[in-house]
């Protein structure tokens, strides 16, 4: 590594499916990447650390760590002590981590004011202005991540569960989800030791089915998001980004009632964003 390419910079995105991690030096030149599994701090703090190194080691290479300066936007951030939990265990030379909502807006929006979803294995989202950013959502599949992949699929199943027991009615969909378990015992064994990562295995069959089931599940999904985005507007209405895995699936479903733009860059481009931004 020549001095002239000092320093460096690393940008992580870790969310709860996975971890991604990018190189960079002061120039914008790409030198490494890097991938692991779930990196949500609050969830699971062992694992997400174990992947947020992995990650970061890879796109190093043969770089040291500590001659790094880290941009990271985790999963779970915002959820108590889990930052600050995490921030002695990191071991690049300096480094700056927030939630994947403020990582996610600062590379889907650029330089420009708006509205971002986040919206994979977990929901979260941010308006960026003037005041600065406010983020909202982002706080696990037990007591929210309303339309993400992860509640799309925990729903269905419990739906699934309503019907097999005769309080719903029953569609072909919900009874072959039972079905794909081998009963509803089997289904039941499976979801106590589930994650978020798990349930959201469900949702590209969700996504996909005309079932009536699932298309209700999907309006539901659908009225969640403009809920988030309704909250988060300002009296002049912004722009808004969606991303993530389910990002293009809300794209079209909310267009009639906000102006929707593609993104500048992804959450990983934010991480390095950030990483840059940080201070001699």
């Amino acid at each position: 590594m020549t001095p002239a390419r000092l320093p460096l910079f690393l940008g992580i995105d870790g969310g709860g499916t996975g971890c991604r991690a990018v190189l960079a030096d002061g120039r914008g030149e790409i030198l490494g990447r890097g991938t692991a599994g779930p990196a949500n701090i609050a969830s699971d703090f062992e694992g997400a650390l174990g992947n947020i190194l992995q990650a970061a080691r890879e796109a190093a290479g043969e770089v040291s760590l500590t001659a790094l300066r880290a941009g990271l936007g985790l999963a779970g951030a915002n959820a108590g002590a889990a930052a600050d939990r995490l921030r002695p265990h990191l071991p690049f030379a300096r480094s700056t981590v927030v939630t994947d909502a403020e990582t996610a807006a600062l590379g889907a929006l650029g330089d420009s004011w708006g509205i971002v979803g986040a919206i994979g294995t977990g929901s979260v989202y941010a308006r960026r202005d003037g005041a600065g950013l406010r983020q909202i959502g982002g706080r696990g599949l037990a007591v929210g991540d309303e339309a993400s992949g992860a509640w799309l699929g925990k729903m269905a199943l419990s739906r699934a569960l309503r019907a097999a027991d005769g309080l719903i009615p029953g569609t072909p969909f919900l009874s072959a989800l039972i079905a794909r378990f081998g009963g509803v015992d089997a289904a039941v064994a499976w979801a106590v030791t589930a994650r978020g990562a798990d349930f959201a295995t469900l949702a590209p069959e969700i996504v996909a089915s005309r079932d009536p089931a699932a298309l209700a599940l999907m309006e539901e999904a659908t009225a969640e998001v403009n809920a988030a985005i309704t909250a988060l507007q300002p009296s002049q209405p912004l722009p808004v980004v969606l991303i993530g895995g389910l990002g293009p699936v809300f794209a079209p479903r909310i267009a009639a009632h906000w102006t929707v733009r593609p993104a500048v860059g992804s959450a990983l481009d934010g991480a390095l964003a950030l990483a840059h931004q940080i201070p001699d």
